[in-house]
């Protein structure tokens, strides 16, 4: 295999180079002041500025003058559409911030894929070839389209950062009452009951959402599953996670938290004001979420509730033969950018050159970081980057980490940005998360395998869901399970499942 051959030459390369950078390469191949038109939503938490430094650094390093066209991530969907329906607005580079988002204008023809633009991008060709096989299957698998090209920049960096998600606990309350961290399902109940005798009001697990709920820790009962498609890495096969017994173990115990009032009985509608009410007013105490929620509340709580800590912990597991102490990988990082089919071969050309000139480690090193003085300093040996008075990160003050700004970055710049509790359990979060993605999440279909996929799958998608929550509130038997799958079998759910198959064999 190609790839395989050329990754043991790369390896030598690698030796000489920093570990965390890859590529090696020069790239760009510009002419200074070649026009790209690029085209950025702008985030409402990080909204778009002309002044930014990365966009300084873009044109300097790769002597591309952007021409930015910018609006509202919420009207991406409906502007896009738009763009790309008239040849006069296309751009030379479309930022998306799902990986998902690109792959309708692909069926349009109107993205290039990056494999027949390989002579214009050096760099990326470079990196792609030096990589590991874990980052192959983390950032380039993951972005293939239906027809085996990729369309949409491979990412990485921001491994450790995006959507992971961990346990959490209460440390304060658990050392105030002298309580022991679960390591088991039922070390977690015995300790949820303590929790309700002691605080008869709350609701110890608080958890709110779809799916997701059990999808999260699913790895506890057993250590791929999810309830609705799923690939079994270990076993390589794909399932309907609701036809299985570890839906039973799933529905019994959260039956039994439900019943006891040790979770909230209404966590699939329950919104996020009434969710943050119950943690910040001494009512909720351990959940599985994302790890951004580990110090999220402080700021509501101030000095009302005094030492108020989340802390993470290791998973616990429900079913020691099949389980795990480990945490679903919520999806790989969402951000990215694509050529768009302009009809100009300059301009296509202009705009691999631009793409390409991303994996450079030049880029790495801009793109990370930017420049010593201007936007970080070196303190006692580490890079810190300069911040305002008000400590304002660097995606606010400087575009860094954001979508059309990066293609590889360093670990540590991603992390610094992090807050000091996040840092603090940043190793055991990332030892907690399942080594693989569902490919469910990212997987791309042929139009005729969307259209069966979708008219299945949503049919299986309600069924299952209605069913699933009368017998957590009671209102169905347990033993519904066996009529459940014998339906959804009446309902082709193996034929969805071949179709998820044959669309990630192609991917491989």
């Amino acid at each position: 295999m190609k790839r395989l051959l050329s990754a043991i030459l790369a390896t030598l390369m690698i030796l000489s180079l920093c570990a965390c950078a890859g590529g090696g390469q020069s790239g760009g191949g510009l002419e200074e002041g070649t026009v790209v038109k690029m085209t950025v939503p702008s985030s409402p938490s990080w909204p778009y500025r002309e002044d930014w430094k990365v966009w300084e650094y873009i044109e300097e390093g790769s002597g591309a003058t952007l021409d930015i066209q910018t609006f509202p991530t919420t009207d991406a969907s409906t502007k896009y559409s738009l763009i790309f329906a008239d040849p006069e607005t296309v751009p030379d580079v479309a930022v998306f911030t799902s990986n998902m988002a690109p792959l309708k204008y692909v069926r349009q023809g109107a993205l290039i894929a990056f494999d027949d633009l390989l002579s214009e991008m050096p760099a990326y060709s470079a990196w792609l070839d030096g990589i590991s096989e874990e980052t192959y299957n983390g950032s380039v698998k993951t972005r293939k389209a239906a027809d085996g090209k990729i369309y949409y920049t491979p990412v990485t960096g921001r491994d450790g950062a995006t959507r992971m998600r961990c346990w959490m606990y209460r440390e304060d309350i658990f050392e105030k009452h002298n309580l022991e961290v679960p390591t088991t399902f039922d070390e977690l109940y015995e300790v949820l009951k303590e929790l309700k005798a002691l605080y008869p009001d709350s609701y110890p697990y608080v958890v709110r959402g779809n799916f997701d709920t059990f999808n999260v820790v699913g790895s506890s009962f057993d250590k791929w599953w999810q309830v609705e498609a799923y690939y079994d890495y270990d076993d390589e096969e794909w399932r309907w996670g609701a036809t299985e017994d570890t839906m039973r173990e799933v529905i019994l115990f959260y039956k039994k938290l439900i019943d006891e009032k040790l979770m909230p009985s209404d966590f699939f509608t329950l919104n996020v004001t009434a969710w943050e009410e119950l943690i910040t007013t001494n009512r909720g105490f351990i959940m599985p979420h994302f790890t951004t929620r580990l110090d999220y509340f402080d700021p509501f709580v101030g000095d009302k509730i005094p030492d108020f800590k989340f802390t993470a912990f290791a998973p616990p597991v429900a079913n020691p033969e099949k389980g795990a102490p480990l945490v679903m990988r919520s999806a790989v990082d969402p951000l990215g950018f694509s050529i768009s089919n302009s009809g100009d071969d300059k301009r296509i050309a202009n705009a691999a050159k631009l793409v390409d000139w991303f994996y450079t480690d030049e880029a790495y090193e801009l793109m990370s970081w930017g420049k010593e003085g201007e936007t970080y300093e070196v303190i006692d040996g580490k890079k810190q980057f300069i911040t305002d008075d008000a400590g304002t990160g660097p995606s606010t003050l400087y575009g860094f980490q954001l979508g059309g700004t990066f293609t590889r970055l360093d670990p540590e710049a991603v992390l610094v940005t992090q807050t000091e509790r996040t840092r603090e359990s940043q190793e055991l979060i990332v030892e907690q998360a399942l080594p693989e993605v569902n490919p469910a999440t990212y997987l791309d279909f042929t139009e005729e395998e969307q259209k069966v996929k979708t008219e299945i799958e949503t049919a299986c998608h309600m069924l299952t869901e209605e069913l699933v929550l009368k017998m957590l509130l009671g209102q169905e038997p347990i033993d519904k399970l066996d009529e459940l799958k014998a339906t959804l079998e009446e309902m082709r759910v193996n034929e969805l499942l071949d179709i998820y198959k044959t669309a990630y064999d192609r991917m491989k």
